[in-house]
């Protein structure tokens, strides 16, 4: 039986009004009276860049970086066919996760009156670790922002009860891409030594962050690796001297970080043994699907659903590139919905690896196993 995560876009439509109107069985086989019956509940906290932004961007001053996802045909497979500010066709990886928490996908946090009874989403378009672009959530802001719902909690329950949920809450985290396109953009001839010692900083501030979460009363960390940045549809279009190819420099720097991750991983497990947390092999498992789409019912890997370009790689959407961009008929034959992102049905599949993957893709834990811990 597949996954909840798993959802065709009729489905997806489907399941909505069903979570709406229905008493469903969650991803444990436990229905919502008998969650409810439970002292305290788990909740779901988002951390991100565009791959995991429910819309929060809508609420800053709309800026280049991330006002195209505010247009159609951003949405373009949701039931209302409009743009929610994700950076996607319909649904992005969080939305799925809570599918399978048989909950609705989470408001982006800065939504007014947002509904914050499962959890929050922070997650920001253009985010990095570092404080990278200005108009956005960085890292150290969407922890500002958890530290108010931590206050929150504690004013709603009090002190001990609060660290109790947030130490039975998961904490989804997807970061690091966008300091590694500033980097590249800045010093495209560094050298290895100067690529450590900015991944040192990134990895660092995550680190940093950790703790903080950590000290708040965290306890269970699900992480999405950095994926095949020198892949992607929009830098290979980028850098027409590789021959179309991959920028290797990226690649390199993402292979980097992703076992140094790993290790900071394991060395805070060790410091806190308490601490638990799960990778998702982001990098693989997109690759995987750029180079053998039909192994995985997409018919196209490398060249994205919307823009313009060899690889349709840029200017999808946004009132600039309006009438001047190419749309596929079909978004769920692509992996790639525009130049950086994920179509719908790809951030489904990727999602239902986080949820319940395999320690070869998703490991120590999975994200369904992270849950299902006291």
């Amino acid at each position: 039986m597949a996954s909840l995560c798993y959802y065709s876009s009729f489905n997806v439509i489907i399941l909505v009004a069903t979570l709406l109107l229905t008493n469903p069985i969650d991803c444990f086989g436990e229905s919502n009276q008998e969650q409810e019956a439970e002292k305290t509940p788990k909740l779901l906290f988002v951390i991100g860049d565009s791959l995991y932004d429910p819309g929060n961007n809508q609420y800053f001053n709309a800026t280049e970086i991330t006002r195209q996802s505010y247009s159609w045909p951003y949405g373009m497979n949701l039931n209302h066919k409009k743009a929610t500010g994700r950076a996607s066709d319909g649904f992005v990886i969080p939305d799925f996760i809570a599918f399978c928490l048989g909950i609705t996908p989470l408001q982006p946090y800065l939504q007014p009156g947002a509904d914050l009874a499962h959890g929050a989403n922070f997650a920001s378009a253009g985010s990095g670790c570092l404080d990278i672009h200005p108009g956005v959530m960085n890292l150290k802001m969407q922890l500002s922002n958890l530290k108010k719902v931590a206050k929150s909690l504690e004013q709603n329950l009090n002190e001990q009860k609060a660290k109790q949920v947030l130490k039975g809450s998961v904490y989804l985290i997807g970061l690091g891409a966008n300091d590694y396109f500033e980097f590249n953009k800045n010093h495209p001839n560094a050298s290895k030594s100067e690529r450590i010692k900015y991944i040192h900083m990134v990895l660092g501030n995550l680190t940093m962050g950790l703790e903080e979460i950590y000290e708040m009363g965290g306890r269970k960390f699900a992480f999405q690796n950095v994926g095949p940045l020198g892949c992607l549809p929009m830098i290979k279009q980028m850098y027409p001297q590789l021959n179309w190819g991959c920028n290797n420099d990226l690649l390199i720097v993402a292979r980097m970080h992703n076992r140094a991750l790993s290790n900071v991983l394991k060395k805070l497990a060790l410091k806190f043994t308490d601490f638990k947390y799960s990778i998702f092999d982001y990098y693989s498992a997109l690759d995987e699907r750029i180079n053998n789409p039909s192994n995985h019912d997409f018919t196209e890997g490398k060249i994205a659903c919307c823009g313009n370009g060899q690889f349709n790689g840029q200017d999808c959407g946004g009132d600039t590139a309006k009438d001047f961009y190419n749309l596929c008929k079909e978004p769920d034959d692509h992996v790639f919905f525009d130049g950086l992102h994920t179509s719908q049905r790809a951030n489904s599949q990727l999602a239902d690896l986080i949820w319940s993957g395999t320690p070869n893709i998703t490991g120590p834990l999975n994200v369904k196993q992270l849950f299902e811990l006291p």
